[in-house]
């Protein structure tokens, strides 16, 4: 009959060094976040947040936090005439309506549609001469047919630039 001897002193040698190891890794890690934190500029923004998160609302945010979408960027909408209609379409909205803030985001493309089908009919000649208010109007209008979940009440153009 043979015996067999486990080695325990190299198999508790090779357990030392494995834990060590993943100590070593947790305190690195800690010493590189805690200089991070500290040499981070303060305006910056935090590498992770609660944002506007229903844990957030739940911490006492009932504060209306009142934002200005601009998610839809620069639109470039071909007119009839062959020229291009250069816009940003911009409008408020509460950051604490988490709901309609997702689906505004997730509509973005759908917004971005339904202004370019509304301007792309129309030449350069008559939109001059259009009634800038009556096309808030009716884009708004579009808009919030689209939304489900929430309104938009404001409606704001910017960099409105026809090139022929």
């Amino acid at each position: 009959m043979e015996k067999i001897i486990l080695n325990t002193t190299k198999t508790s040698r090779i357990l030392n060094i494995v834990l060590l190891s993943a100590a070593g890794i947790i305190i690195a890690l800690l010493i590189i976040g805690t200089i991070y934190a500290l040499v981070r500029p303060a305006d910056s923004q935090p590498l992770f947040s609660l944002g506007n998160s229903p844990a957030r609302q739940q911490l006492g945010s009932t504060n209306d936090d009142i934002r200005v979408f601009t998610g839809l960027g620069q639109l470039r909408i071909p007119l009839s005439n062959s020229s291009l209609l250069l816009l940003s379409i911009n409008f408020p909205y509460n950051t604490n309506d988490i709901l309609f803030t997702e689906e505004l985001a997730a509509k973005i493309n759908d917004l971005k549609t339904i202004a370019a089908d509304y301007f792309s009919s129309l030449s350069a000649s008559s939109l001059i001469r259009i009634d800038e208010d009556a096309a808030k109007r009716e884009i708004l209008r579009r808009f919030n047919n689209n939304l489900r979940l929430g309104r938009i009440s404001d409606l704001y153009f910017s960099d409105m630039l026809v090139i022929d």
